[in-house]
């Protein structure tokens, strides 16, 4: 059954629960004088009572809206850095946004609970008008959340509610969801190594609590059961360059190790490339590897990198452009995006076998 979103407190509700006017209730809480302290007392505490909180824009206080969108993201900050994906999403988001004279709030928080706490507070701050949501969890309590509380928001990656491709109305009206098609990335991807006759492929995966991660992993372990290939299998990481680095260690040190690397990220690329050079792999002639992202990175390093491609940057714009559409009174809709292509650049090619020692 669909939930009535919650209300946020006003002035309004905390004079009438305290018996005073708005106007005292306005003096209380702004320590104006003007009111007893008994009454700046009584009112301070109906409206904590009522989860009441300042708005910080001075528009929100005119129910105008407070100009500003909002974006949070529950990674640990170390991994950011030099990750370029996010930084050209926010990019197009912010094109989009400055178009509109609207601002960006961006916290990165270090997990999915302080993530919801601050989309609590967000909210009863009238910090923001809409959220971009980002890394979709296989058991994610973000929607119901944002369910409860009306906020209009646009999910940016696939989510375990919405199987099909095909656009279509949200189930709820405030929520959007943009996504692209990692699964047949992934079947690319294999299909691309198959070709070149590579059997025993590792797929360097990111955090394995996203959706995203998921779909990968599911759809390189149908891909290889399709072709009979038993050697072929995924790890998790953190995307940072150290776990991809000892990941890609763990890899060449086994018994059998692979003949062709696929990384969630450039950076655990770059990292395994780093790796694979130290330990005297000639790559591509006894280890193929390839990035998810495409990125000044992966056409900078020798040989360059064969990388899974989009235009983040046009990415991060539709999500914007979704969730301004919303703002102007539209329902949510779910869009596939452009499916990620795959260049082949001079870090691929047919396996031989090692000369190593």
């Amino acid at each position: 059954m669909r939930r009535t979103p919650a209300r946020r407190p006003t002035i309004k509700d905390i004079a009438q629960r305290a018996g005073v006017s708005e106007s005292a209730v306005s003096f209380a809480l702004n320590g104006r004088p003007g009111v007893s302290e008994g009454t700046r007392n009584r009112v301070r505490r109906v409206a904590a009572q009522l989860g009441w909180q300042p708005s910080t824009a001075a528009r929100a206080l005119s129910g105008e809206g407070s100009a500003t969108i909002g974006l949070v993201l529950a990674r640990p900050a170390s991994t950011l850095g030099v990750e370029s994906f996010f930084l050209q999403l926010v990019s197009g988001v912010q094109e989009v946004l400055a178009a509109r004279r609207l601002g960006l709030l961006f916290q990165v928080v270090p997990d999915l609970e302080a993530e919801c706490e601050i989309y609590r507070r967000w909210w009863a701050e009238r910090r923001v008008d809409g959220l971009l949501v980002v890394d979709p969890r296989t058991d994610d309590p973000r929607p119901a959340l944002l369910t409860e509380l009306g906020l209009p928001a646009v999910v940016i990656g696939a989510m375990n509610t919405h199987p099909g491709g095909e656009e279509n109305t949200t189930s709820e009206s405030h929520l959007a969801n943009l996504w692209a098609d990692d699964a047949g990335a992934m079947a690319s991807v294999v299909d691309h190594l198959h070709d070149l006759g590579h059997r025993r492929i590792v797929h360097v995966a990111g955090l394995p609590e996203l959706v995203h991660t998921q779909r990968r992993v599911n759809s390189l372990r149908a891909e290889a059961e399709r072709r009979g290939l038993p050697e072929v299998r995924s790890v998790s990481t953190d995307y940072s360059d150290s776990e991809g680095a000892a990941a890609t260690r763990r890899l060449l040190t086994g018994e059998h190790p692979p003949t062709a690397i696929v990384y969630d990220n450039d950076v655990l690329a770059v990292a395994g490339l780093a790796v694979a050079t130290e330990r005297g792999y000639r790559v591509p002639d006894d280890l193929s590897v390839i990035a998810w992202d495409d990125s000044v990175l992966c056409r900078s390093t020798h040989p360059p990198l064969t990388a899974l491609s989009r235009d983040t940057t046009a990415f991060g714009q539709h999500a914007a452009e979704q969730l301004l559409a919303m703002l102007d009174g539209e329902a949510g809709t779910r869009v596939q995006d452009t499916l990620p292509h795959l260049l082949a650049r001079g870090s691929t090619a047919s396996p031989a076998e090692p000369t190593l020692g």
